[in-house]
């Protein structure tokens, strides 16, 4: 294996390791809060709404779009570690 491709392997791997930690995230929000705790979220309210309402309505859409730029700013990290930035 050339050297070329070991990078290319390793940065592959380590952009899945992000994807896996980064929709992991966003599953435990938006099935977690929105469905399996729903009832503990509940017994709270955000904005007059009960917690576990909001979340599976607004909460997991918000947790995503942030997980979008997270995952930008963790590949440009990772782009210019094995320089493929341009």
């Amino acid at each position: 294996m050339s050297e070329k491709q070991k990078k290319a392997t390793a940065y592959w791997r380590e952009n899945l390791k992000y994807l896996i930690i980064l929709l992991s995230i966003w599953f435990l929000v938006s099935y977690g809060a929105g469905i399996l705790f729903r009832e503990t979220l509940n017994e709270f309210r955000l904005g007059g709404f009960k917690l576990g309402f909001w979340f599976a309505q607004q909460g997991s859409i918000y947790v995503f779009v942030i997980l979008i730029f997270v995952y930008v700013r963790l590949m440009n990290k990772l782009d210019k570690k094995y320089g493929y930035d341009e």
